[in-house]
């Protein structure tokens, strides 16, 4: 019985695909709709400030407008989903860092948004603060294998390379996260 109800909400997903390609843009709505918690998510996890997740988010579904074109169909459309999603993160840390960097330049030390970065209180949330100062790959094996519970398998097609390379990454970034977790204190 489960498995109907997945199939009803893929075929669902598939047919405001369709419609949204076409230039409908109720199904449109309802698709962002369905999956705008999903990617608010993976964007939070990616970035750790809810502001900045928003942003992504927000980006991800402006660039679903004219993406929804390319997407084929061969793969799930979570999964290009996902990509999308991790592509918008990555552009906007670089664009945030490119802004740092020149706020720093002039000796603006404040932060831009005046949000101030809380300190992790809790384990949970210091450990994820240290998944996100990793490199990309590693940061993206570590978010999608144990913050969204992928396989392995799923994981290399999100991220496009071999399951044993996700394996690898995962693999790097514990052994990073152990230092990074011990030279902050946590462990």
């Amino acid at each position: 019985m489960m498995a109907l109800a997945v199939d009803e909400i893929e075929a669902s997903d598939a047919d405001l695909i369709g419609r949204a390609r076409g230039g409908d843009g109720q199904a449109f709505g309802q698709l962002v709709e369905r999956h705008y918690d999903f990617v608010y998510r993976v964007a939070w996890r990616w970035c750790g400030r809810k502001t900045d997740a928003e942003d992504v988010a927000q980006e991800v579904c402006v660039r679903l407008g004219s993406a929804i074109k390319t997407y084929r169909g061969a793969g799930a459309f979570t999964t290009w989903l996902y990509t999308l999603t991790l592509n918008a993160a990555r552009d906007f840390s670089r664009k945030t860092a490119r802004e740092t960097a020149k706020t720093e330049a002039f000796g603006v030390h404040a932060l831009i948004d005046g949000e101030a970065q809380p300190e992790p209180e809790d384990q949970a949330e210091a450990l994820w603060a240290a998944v996100r100062q990793l490199p990309d790959k590693q940061r993206d094996a570590v978010l999608l294998v144990y913050g969204e519970g992928l396989s392995h398998a799923a994981a290399s097609d999100v991220m496009a390379i071999s399951e044993a390379t996700v394996s690898w990454h995962i693999h790097e970034a514990k052994k990073r996260l152990k230092v990074l977790m011990r030279s902050a204190g946590k462990v």
